[in-house]
C-alpha cells in the first residue's frame, strides 16, 4: 500500500471535512465520511426455491457490474446466508448463494436525507439463488457434523460431514473472483472453499493444527447445535482448535489479488477461546493465492480483539464477524457484542465497530510452533512474550447516535424495527466512481438476521420466530477514504 505523507494527508482532509477526524494507521490518513445510504430486504422474502432467505453472514460486491447512473449507482452484489433457520438446533438446510440488485442513491456525507426517504437510499431486490454442492455435485447441508469425519481423499483433506452423508457446511465469508469461482469460509472446519461458478466445490484447505477442533485427540467438527433427535457433542467444547461456532468469520482478497486473509471470530481454545474474558488473541491467517487450488499459508499473525465493559463493568471481548483487505499487511475489521438488538430481550449494543488492524509490525508466526495444537500462543489468554500483535486504530463506530439518527435508526430501546439488529457480518468495498475523489469508496455492511420472521418456511415446514422477531436484511453504506488504494484493482472483492 502507498504510505501518504501524514502531513499532506491529513491537511488535505480537514481542508474538505472539517469536522471529521482522521484515523492514523501506520502513517495513513483513513477518513470516515459517515453513513450515506440505508435501505434493506423484507424479514418475510422467500428465495427461488420458496424458502425464507436469510441475510449477511458474507458479501462481494460485484466491481465489474457497478456504475455511477445519474445521481445514484447501479450494480450487484452477492450475498451469503449461514446455514439456516437454527435457533432450536441445526436442519438439513441447503448452502447458497444469493444475488442482489443493488441501487445505491447516497446522501451527501453529513447531510440528512428529506423526511420520509431516511431508509430509501439503498434499493435491493433478490435477483437469483444458487445451490452449493460438494464435489461430486450432491447438496452440502447445515447440520452440525456430530461425529462425521469425511476421509481426505486425493487433494482434499478431511471435511465435515452431517450424520446424513452430507458435507456440512456453516458459511461465513465469501471472495468473488474474477473468473467467477469464489473461495467461502466456513465455521465447522474451520475450512477455506473454491467453489466453480456454478457452485460445486473444486478445492479445500484446512488451516493449522493448531485451528482444527479436536475432541479425545481427534479431529471433530461438531458445534453443539445438534440436528433433531441427535446428541450433543463430548465433551460439549474442543479441547483445542476454533471454539464452537467461532470459526473463519471473515476473509478477504487483498486488492492486488495476491494474497487471500482469513481470521478466525475469536482466540482458539488453547489460545484463552474456552473464556469470554481471554478470547482475545485471535489469528489472521495470510495465503499464496497464487495457484487457487492449492493455497501456501504465507504468513500468519496474532490480532487482538477489542474489548469493552458490559454493564456490570466487566471486560468483554469483542467477537471478528468481516474482513475488506486493503494490503496484505493492513484490513478492516468487523467486531461487535452479542445478545443485543431489534429481535433479541437485550436492546442496546455496547460494542459494534470497524477498525483499521496493522500487520506490519506484528510478529509472523507461519510455520512455526504455535501452529500446533499442543503449543498455545496465548495461554490463558495472555501473549507469549516473544510475540508482537498487530495493531488496531478505530474507524468506524456503527453505534454512533447521531449518524444512526440521521437515517431514522437507533441503539437500544425503543427494541422495534429501527433499532439495529444483534449480528453485522457482512461487509464489501466499492468506488464512489468521482475522478475528483480518486480515493473514495462506499462501504456496505449488512446484517445477519438469522432468518428471523414471523412467516418463514424452510426444510419443507413454516416456522414463526420466537417472541414475535421480524428482523430484516440490512444494508449501511459508508463514505470512506481509504489512500492508496485506487492504484490497485477491487475485482477480487
Amino acid at each position: 500500500m502507498k504510505h501518504l505523507n501524514r502531513t499532506v494527508a491529513l491537511g488535505a482532509a480537514l481542508a474538505l471535512f472539517t469536522t471529521l477526524t482522521p484515523a492514523l494507521a501506520d502513517g495513513v490518513a483513513y477518513v470516515n465520511k459517515g453513513l450515506v445510504g440505508v435501505g434493506g430486504i423484507s424479514a418475510s422474502q422467500k428465495d427461488k426455491f420458496g424458502e425464507t432467505f436469510g441475510s449477511g453472514s458474507g458479501m462481494a460486491i460485484d466491481t465489474k457490474s457497478w456504475a455511477r447512473d445519474g445521481a445514484g449507482y447501479k450494480g450487484s452484489l452477492w450475498l451469503l446466508p449461514d446455514r439456516g433457520y437454527n435457533v432450536v438446533g441445526t436442519t438439513d438446510y441447503r448452502p447458497r448463494l444469493n444475488t442482489i440488485s443493488i441501487e445505491l442513491t447516497p446522501t451527501a456525507p453529513g447531510a440528512t436525507p428529506a423526511a420520509g426517504q431516511e431508509q430509501t437510499g439503498v434499493k435491493a431486490t433478490l435477483a437469483d439463488t444458487m445451490l452449493l454442492t460438494d464435489d461430486k455435485g450432491t447438496d452440502a447441508t447445515g447440520l452440525d457434523p456430530l461425529n462425521g469425519v469425511r476421509p481426505a481423499a486425493g487433494d482434499m483433506p478431511i471435511l465435515p460431514q452431517a450424520d446424513n452423508g452430507k458435507l456440512a457446511l456453516d458459511d461465513e465469508a465469501i471472495v468473488r473472483l474474477p473468473d467467477g469461482t469464489m473461495f467461502i469460509s466456513d465455521e465447522y472446519g474451520p475450512n477455506i472453499y473454491r467453489f466453480s461458478a456454478d457452485g460445486h466445490l473444486m478445492s479445500a484447505t484446512q488451516p493449522p493444527a493448531a485451528l482444527v477442533p479436536m475432541r479425545h485427540g481427534k479431529p471433530n467438527f461438531a458445534s453443539d447445535n445438534p440436528g433433531p433427535g441427535a446428541a450433543e457433542p463430548d465433551p460439549k467444547d474442543p479441547e483445542t482448535g476454533r471454539q464452537n461456532n467461532q470459526g473463519l468469520e471473515g476473509m478477504a482478497m487483498t486488492p492486488d489479488g495476491k494474497f487471500l486473509i482469513a481470521v478466525l471470530q475469536s482466540a482458539p481454545r488453547q489460545d484463552g477461546g474456552d473464556s469470554g474474558s481471554t478470547r482475545q488473541n485471535t489469528r489472521a491467517l495470510v495465503y499464496d493465492a497464487s495457484d487457487l487450488a492449492h493455497l501456501k499459508l504465507a504468513h500468519e499473525y496474532v490480532v487482538p480483539l477489542p474489548v469493552f465493559k458490559d454493564a456490570k463493568g466487566k471486560t468483554k471481548v469483542a467477537a471478528q464477524s468481516e474482513i475488506v483487505a486493503l494490503s496484505d499487511k493492513s484490513f478492516l475489521m468487523l467486531a461487535r457484542d452479542s445478545g443485543n438488538g431489534q429481535g433479541l430481550k437485550g436492546d442496546e449494543s455496547l460494542c459494534r465497530k470497524i477498525e483499521i488492524v496493522d500487520l506490519s509490525a506484528a510478529t509472523d508466526i507461519a510455520n512455526g510452533p504455535f501452529d500446533a495444537a499442543d503449543k498455545p500462543v496465548a495461554p490463558k489468554g495472555v501473549l507469549d512474550p516473544s510475540v508482537t500483535p498487530a495493531k488496531l486504530t478505530s474507524f468506524i463506530d456503527i453505534n454512533d447516535k447521531g449518524e444512526l439518527g440521521r437515517f431514522g435508526l437507533h441503539n437500544g430501546a425503543p427494541n422495534d424495527k429501527n433499532n439495529l439488529s444483534e449480528k453485522w457480518e457482512a461487509m464489501s468495498l466499492v468506488s464512489v466512481l468521482d475522478p475528483k475523489l480518486p480515493d473514495d469508496y462506499f462501504l456496505f455492511v449488512a446484517n445477519d438476521n438469522d432468518f428471523l420472521t414471523q412467516d418463514g418456511f424452510q426444510v419443507g415446514a413454516p416456522y414463526k420466530a420466537e417472541d414475535g422477531a421480524d428482523v430484516d436484511t440490512t444494508f449501511l453504506v459508508y463514505q470512506v477514504t481509504l489512500p492508496g488504494l485506487s492504484g490497485n484493482s477491487l475485482a477480487a472483492n
